[in-house]
């Protein structure tokens, strides 16, 4: 297999108006939303903390850490439980609240291209906007984001 031909299962997961790719291997489960514990002191975009298979898990906002205002849960919200790849979230997993269930989409250099817009803070967790087709996901910096929730339930 040449590396034209490579391709990785990926998940398109529905913000409020927007949506990320990440590869299906970062993600361990997508569960039914809860409503997190909130913490007093915490930034908008750290909703709080549920109970997952008995662990806390924080639970955060994607659209808060790029400067929107975190949706209003509807029947459709689901929390995806991603796996911490840097092993600073003791629980060892963190939450990012999504808009519905995440599509399962295979991809390869043919149909990803890099997208120029941007539209996020200089800080946020977001390596970039790719093209897939006729869409236009955010790759979210899921290293950055474990640094913010860390630094956020630290301060707790």
């Amino acid at each position: 297999m040449t590396d034209d031909t490579e391709e990785l299962y990926s998940l398109l997961v529905p913000l409020s108006d927007d949506r990320l790719i990440v590869p299906r291997a970062c993600v361990a489960e997508v569960v039914r939303y809860t409503q997190p514990a909130e913490q007093p002191g915490h930034e908008k975009w750290m909703l709080g903390t549920i109970n997952w298979s008995g662990r806390e898990l924080p639970v955060v906002s994607f659209e808060g850490t790029i400067g929107k205002e975190a949706p209003a849960p509807t029947g459709r919200t689901r929390i995806v439980v991603f796996f911490s790849s840097t092993g600073a979230i003791k629980s060892g997993h963190f939450g990012i609240l999504t808009q519905g269930f995440p599509q399962l989409v295979r991809v390869n250099r043919e149909v990803l291209k890099l997208d120029a817009t941007e539209g996020w803070p200089e800080d946020a967790p977001v390596l970039c906007r790719v093209k897939m087709i006729n869409e236009y996901p955010l790759v979210p910096h899921l290293e950055q984001l474990e640094g913010m929730i860390v630094k956020e339930t630290a301060q707790a």
